[in-house]
């Protein structure tokens, strides 16, 4: 597992389509306004507290860029042992990863933090479907 066997381009697909992709999931035509309102924010605005651009998006590229690096170099490593391992194989990957870990290992942090279910589902969610297209993105170019 290293980095020289890694496809920056199929890396880089995967990270940008992510990237988009939360960004249309939590839009505010999309799951935004729910989110606010589940997180007990009813006028759905970020406070002067909330809202730095720069961490926010900062913090969600490497966030994403780390989820993505991560999930091509195990996903490199299972090909490496496995020439048959297909997109579906890769997508699956992304999925197991993003529901049994991302999902999970979050859930007793917001459980015991007090927030609802649905701010857990609607945040988590998003980060295993992106994690499951990765896994395809990255499968297929490699």
């Amino acid at each position: 597992m290293t980095f020289s066997e890694l496809n920056f381009v199929g890396f880089l697909v995967a990270f940008f389509v992510s990237f988009i992709s939360g960004a249309i999931w939590f839009g505010p035509k999309t799951f935004y306004p729910v989110w606010m309102r589940a997180k007990g924010n009813a006028s759905g605005q970020l406070t002067g507290e909330q809202n730095k651009p720069v961490l926010l998006f900062g913090g969600t590229i490497i966030g994403v860029l780390f989820q993505t690096l991560t999930l091509g170099l195990i996903i490199n490593s299972l090909q490496a042992n496995n020439p048959e391992f297909s997109v579906t194989d890769g997508s699956l990957v992304g999925l197991a990863l993003g529901v049994g870990i991302g999902m999970f290992a979050s859930l007793s942090h917001r459980v015991f933090g007090g927030e609802s279910l649905k701010v857990w589902i609607i945040e988590t969610a998003n980060d295993a479907i992106n994690l499951t297209i990765a896994g395809a993105i990255i499968t297929y170019f490699n």
